[in-house]
């Protein structure tokens, strides 16, 4: 994680949203054995205690995500851009392909 984003996140005025599609692509990668979660808490109970606000996806997030062009086909980085868009959030990442979304990104 960057610096930046890591001050961002401890600064209590940053408004920190984290996705259903982030405990998903968390607990799909558990599962495959490519991540280990070492809380005991689930990912939601853990970003509760941390005081993040839960997004969920709705309709017109994935009606978004599944519009654009198959430039980007990993559906978990498709539905944060959308979400970001429609929420009119910025994705803290570092991947450069989310880009050409058109969503605002932070690193």
């Amino acid at each position: 994680m960057s610096r930046k984003v890591k001050r961002l996140i401890e600064d209590d005025q940053t408004r920190i949203y984290v996705s259903a599609a982030s405990a998903w692509e968390i607990s799909t990668k558990v599962r495959l054995g490519k991540l280990k979660w070492a809380s005991d808490e689930s990912v939601e109970s853990y970003c509760l205690s941390q005081r993040f606000d839960l997004l969920p996806i709705t309709f017109a997030d994935a009606e978004r995500a599944g519009s654009w062009p198959q430039d980007h086909g990993d559906p978990f980085d498709r539905m944060l851009a959308a979400q970001g868009e429609n929420v009119g959030i910025l994705i803290a990442t570092n991947d450069p392909k989310i880009r050409i979304f058109g969503v605002k990104t932070v690193w």
